[in-house]
């Protein structure tokens, strides 16, 4: 994999397609019910104040953190990494390890890199943990609670974009709960991440694995890809996507205590599915290939050649919309699922069970 395709891309009109829930910000006032109290609202409605300031450096910040992330290069291109603990386990992207066992990582400021291998990887999340031979040195980043991010709040994204070392790119937080999919590449799997972050701060490939920074600096989220734009496939310029902290951290803990992930935390339906195309090359739906013995699929009575035409009155016209509907879900949901059966429409009521671990 190229330095350029460090950093995955999705179409801007798919992008914008792929999104489930999302978040946004409520300013009131309050008034007086007396007439003086309802003029005084009036008028500072009117005439607000001058905004708060912001800080007119972040060296601090970056300072604190950017021991924490390190450079992380394979045989196939190069990526960004966060530093977990002391014993020297690092997060990064799942497409930044690729099918690389081995590698090297290197803190800003290193005169050499050292060596890692790799510990485990969760494509479906697109999350990987790598250790480093010597941790000596290593510095474990400070990870906030990702679910207190709101829209409006300024962001760093620190990393290593085209391979500049302990570069940082400053935005705001523009919504949080996304779910986003990821297209494949390079013998890496499209990936549909629930709950993403959407971020202004410039995403570039290479700070796919890095790290999403409060003003506190905390690490709320591992930036992971920009959007496409849907004219000639260039990246759009300020949506980019990050992990959640919390969702990472759990997943990378699970790496490390046990090699793999034995709680995915994400509902599935419990069937091989694949889009159906009509006559005219248009999308129909997902169909039905196979059903998991035991799953909620097949207690649901589903079969081969069922076509899922939507779950929980979300639109599947194809795969990525089926995935991205049960990315809204949670193990155990109820849902309606609405089939297309010998050319008939019926509903039916699937209760999910859990997307595998690795």
């Amino acid at each position: 994999m190229t330095t350029a395709q460090r950093v995955r891309r999705a179409g801007l009109a798919t992008a914008a397609a792929l999104v489930i829930g999302g978040s946004g910000v409520a300013i009131g006032a309050a008034t007086d019910s007396s007439a003086s109290g309802t003029t005084a609202a009036a008028t500072a409605t009117a005439t607000p104040g001058p905004a708060t300031p912001g800080p007119d450096s972040y060296a601090s910040v970056v300072r604190q953190v950017l021991p924490s992330v390190v450079l992380i290069r394979t045989e196939n291109g190069l990526g960004s990494g966060v530093v977990l603990d002391r014993s020297g386990n690092i997060v990064t992207n799942a497409h930044v390890a690729g099918d690389a066992t081995k590698f090297q990582v290197q803190v800003a400021g290193d005169t050499a890199p050292r060596s890692a291998r790799l510990v485990g990887s969760y494509p479906p999340d697109d999350l990987a943990v790598i250790r480093a031979d010597d941790p000596a040195g290593l510095q474990p980043a400070t990870f906030g609670d990702s679910d207190k991010v709101q829209a409006g709040d300024v962001a760093l994204a620190i990393g290593n974009p085209l391979g500049l070392s302990g570069s940082v790119t400053q935005g705001i937080i523009s919504a949080t709960d996304r779910a986003v999919t990821e297209p494949s590449a390079d013998g890496s799997p499209a990936a549909t991440l629930p709950g993403a972050i959407q971020t202004s701060a410039p995403i570039n490939p290479g700070n796919s694995g890095g790290a999403l920074v409060s003003t506190s600096g905390l690490v709320v989220g591992i930036p992971t890809l920009a959007a496409g734009s849907a004219q000639g496939g260039g990246q759009a310029q300020g949506i980019g996507f990050a992990i959640p902290s919390n969702l990472a951290r759990d997943i990378a803990s699970q790496i490390i205590d046990t090699g793999h992930v034995t709680n995915s935390h994400r509902a599935a339906l419990g069937a091989e599915v694949a889009t159906v195309l009509g006559a005219d090359g248009a999308t129909g739906g997902a169909g039905v290939v196979a059903v998991t013995s035991g799953g909620g699929a097949e207690r649901a009575g589903l079969r081969p050649g069922d076509v899922i035409k939507s779950v929980g009155g979300v639109q599947t016209p194809d795969t990525t919309a089926l995935t991205q509907a049960l990315a809204a879900a949670e193990p155990g949901d109820q849902v309606t699922v609405t089939i297309s059966r010998d050319g008939q429409d019926r509903d039916v009521r699937v209760t999910l069970g859990e997307l595998p671990g690795s």
